[in-house]
């Protein structure tokens, strides 16, 4: 088998799988939040101060948004390998610099503050930036050619979205099937 490398670039707030694990990573425990101050104001939102911790929320995913707008041009940029041994996601070169700056800020705050959840949340990110999966790993492969995307998945923490181009998804998703053997 010859070894495949490839690098694109996929919008961070359109496309679904990204969208989907963020709703996923972000949304679901804001969401929990967002519920327990509604609850606790008993539906008054208006009448409370939970109008501030609303509008505090509504606010950091603004200054969010803003931050992936102008760190990363509202671009996630993947590169993989599909060799041999497995799967290889890794973010391109430009894109990793500007994420280990960031991860590397965001664990200086944390460490600063005493905050070990932003220092640990940085910590994950980094740990990231390459992930491996090996052909013997994979439990459920997911395709899908209108987006060209291959959803491919090992243990519980093993996920990586293979995000191809027109040109090549045909023949990663043969190399694929040819290799992988999912459990299902």
């Amino acid at each position: 088998m010859n070894k495949m490398q490839w690098e694109t670039y996929v919008s961070i707030f359109r496309n679904r799988f990204i969208l989907k694990g963020l709703a996923l990573a972000v949304g679901l425990p804001f969401g929990i939040v967002i519920a327990v101050i509604i609850i606790s104001a008993g539906g008054d939102i208006a009448g409370t101060d939970a109008k501030y911790a609303l509008a505090l929320i509504a606010a950091l995913f603004v200054l969010t948004f803003l931050l992936v707008m102008i760190a990363y041009g509202g671009k996630y940029a993947p590169g993989f390998i599909v060799d041999e041994m497995g799967i290889v996601n890794y973010t391109q070169t430009k894109h990793a610099k500007r994420s280990r700056i960031i991860d590397g800020l965001l664990i200086a705050l944390g460490l600063f503050t005493g905050n070990s959840t932003a220092v640990g949340a940085g910590i994950i990110a980094q740990s990231r930036q390459v992930m491996r999966l090996r052909w013997k790993s994979i439990r459920k492969v997911k395709y899908d050619p209108k987006r060209y995307t291959i959803l491919v998945r090992g243990g519980y923490t093993e996920k990586i979205a293979v995000f191809c181009t027109p040109d090549n998804y045909m023949e990663v998703e043969a190399i694929i099937k040819d290799r992988a053997k999912p459990i299902i």
